[in-house]
């Protein structure tokens, strides 16, 4: 079993930042891939961005150049910088991970970007 713990969420005005982290216990040898996904009222959830076992990175085109997920494999832990934030980026973001043939969800932290 597998257990991601959230952190960092919050109110934020806009042009402002936030740093999210998860911490993953468990069972994590073989993970393919984690990362965030967020999920704003009335909408689907998205994927925001991931990191892949070897390296390689992927964001949502709404977030590049703003966005970066970084991984510390020594503490088992992914964080997503977040810069110049917009109303548009509040959601409930989940960390996500993707490990042998299973996928696992964080409880979600909400981000609130308002003045």
């Amino acid at each position: 079993q597998v257990q991601l713990v959230e952190s960092g969420g919050g109110l934020v005005q806009p042009g402002g930042s936030l740093r999210l982290s998860c911490a993953a216990s468990g069972s994590i040898f073989s993970m393919n891939s984690m990362g965030w996904y967020r999920q704003a009222p009335g909408k689907q959830r998205e994927l925001v961005a991931n990191i892949l076992r070897g390296g390689d990175t992927n964001y949502a085109d709404s977030v590049k150049g703003r966005f970066t997920i970084s991984r510390d494999n020594a503490k088992n832990t992914v964080s997503l910088q977040m810069n110049n934030l917009k109303p548009e980026d509040t959601a409930v973001y989940f960390c996500h991970a993707y490990i042998m043939t299973t996928v696992y969800w964080g409880q979600g932290t909400q981000v609130t970007v308002s003045s």
